[in-house]
């Protein structure tokens, strides 16, 4: 339930202490330096942590934010990599806006739906006003608890722009750029959020026992929903599937896709240490370690089922099953043994593997792979906490309601909300410019400016 905390914004006051700002000369550091120990004083004992405690919770907590911020330009360099040249440009574009229009709508209305303090609607829905702000006092509200508000803000706001991401990677090449920011905006101002109040938010699925440490469901199924819906509508790149055979595209980059996924291997020792809401040195260690070999036996997974399958070992495979892992220990990080999580990578890694041949085989057409990584490893990553979790409350039955509650309304809102911008300014450019590439079609530039570019590449 609900437990609201009140403090000063310690995190500017306490930067003078930190040597991280300039402080005032004379009586007035003084004065600067005395009123951030007392606001720092304040909140640890409110919290039952040393004043230490508290500032080491809040710096670990904006390390992770940045880790979080690098995921981006990862997503940036393997979607682009994974495409062709001639749509560099247009891939960069949307994930460089993504992450503007992600922060601004989390600020405008998106942070007070996931945590609205009281829920309007039963435990469905509820809605703290917009923006974000101090009270009246000067004083700080945060749900979670052991840092500043304005660092629990921005942690969140960070991951509240990766969904969008996802469903980026699967309407890649041929997706209009207006149209898909509409839908970025909506889709992570409103659903996102509201999806996550349900469990983190302290909703009905949390009141019954559902459990995501860091979002395999919340983050990235809820993404990968966005993803699937967008596929299907958007339909399969010219030339992907001829007289029933399926034509690989090749991605233009395989350099920038390894340097990419790197990145967010990085950045998810702030996506799931952080989520541990603490500096805690035990749990932030072991949610490290887990992190790390899941990552590891993805790859491991996604190697071994594509050099069986294609008889060559797969670039592409390999670095999606490394991602693969990673999404699939992110739901029980905190609460799957060592042993266990490398299990769960190694499975996942062969799923995603498994799946990307599928969704071809159905004729739906995933540059990136985005289908499979986030949301079928997000899937079975949630549901591997019923299975592998140590803690005895998780069940696989409760973690089934959850998937699927959140599949039918991620899926039903994405489908609707694409299928009306379809029927209205619609979202798929027209052949011509598509076969041109959506880097001079959509933005009058090239990314390889002086290359020649072929249509193929």
């Amino acid at each position: 339930m609900y437990r609201l905390r009140k403090w000063l914004s310690a995190a500017m006051l306490a930067a003078p202490l930190l040597g991280l700002a300039p402080m005032a000369f004379g009586q007035e550091e003084a004065v600067v330096a005395e009123a951030a120990a007392e606001v720092v004083e304040e909140a640890a004992a409110e919290e039952g942590v040393s004043a230490e405690m508290f500032t080491v919770n809040n710096t670990w907590m904006m390390v992770s934010t940045f880790l979080v911020f690098i995921m981006h330009l990862g997503f940036a360099s393997v979607e682009s990599g994974l495409t062709r040249a001639k749509n560099t440009v247009n891939i960069l574009f949307k994930n460089t806006s993504i992450v503007a229009i992600g922060l601004l709508t989390y600020a405008l209305c998106g942070f007070n739906l996931m945590y609205p303090g009281d829920f309007s609607l039963g435990t469905w829905f509820g809605f703290a006003g917009w923006g974000v702000a101090t009270d009246a006092e000067g004083l700080t509200s945060a749900y979670n608890v052991g840092y500043t508000y304005w660092t629990d803000f921005l942690f969140q706001g960070m991951f509240a722009a990766t969904a969008a991401t996802i469903v980026s990677g699967a309407v890649a090449e041929r997706v209009k750029l207006h149209s898909f920011l509409i839908f970025t905006a909506i889709y992570v101002g409103f659903l996102y959020p509201w999806l996550g109040s349900w469990k983190w938010g302290g909703g009905w699925l949390n009141e019954m026992g559902f459990y995501d440490f860091a979002g395999s469901t919340l983050v990235h199924s809820v993404g990968g929903w966005g993803a699937l819906a967008g596929a299907i509508l958007v339909g399969p790149r010219l030339g992907k599937y001829v007289n029933g055979s399926v034509k690989a595209i090749m991605g233009h980059n395989m350099p920038l896709v390894t340097i990419g996924v790197f990145l967010l291997w990085l950045g998810w020792f702030g996506f799931n240490g952080g989520s541990v809401l603490s500096a805690d040195p035990g749990l932030v260690s072991f949610t490290l370690v887990t992190t790390s070999l899941a990552a590891a036996a993805g790859i491991m997974g996604a190697m071994a089922l594509s050099w069986i399958i294609q008889k060559k070992p797969d670039l592409s495979m390999v670095l999606n099953g490394c991602l693969a892992g990673l999404v699939g220990i992110t739901a029980g990080a905190d609460s799957i043994s060592v042993l266990n999580s490398v299990i769960v990578g190694f499975i996942a890694g062969v799923l995603v593997v498994a799946s990307v041949l599928t969704l071809d085989r159905m004729k739906i057409d995933d540059p990136v792979g985005a289908i499979s990584v986030h949301l079928v490893c997000g899937i079975w990553g949630t549901l591997a906490v019923g299975l592998f979790s140590m803690n005895p409350d998780h069940s696989f039955k409760v973690q089934l309601i959850g998937v699927v509650a959140y599949g039918i309304a991620a899926f039903t809102f994405a489908f609707a909300l694409f299928l009306i911008l379809k029927l209205t300014i619609g979202i798929r450019v027209d052949a011509e410019e598509e076969l041109r590439g959506l880097d001079i079609g959509e933005h009058g530039m090239e990314a390889y400016s002086g290359f020649q570019i072929f249509s193929n590449q």
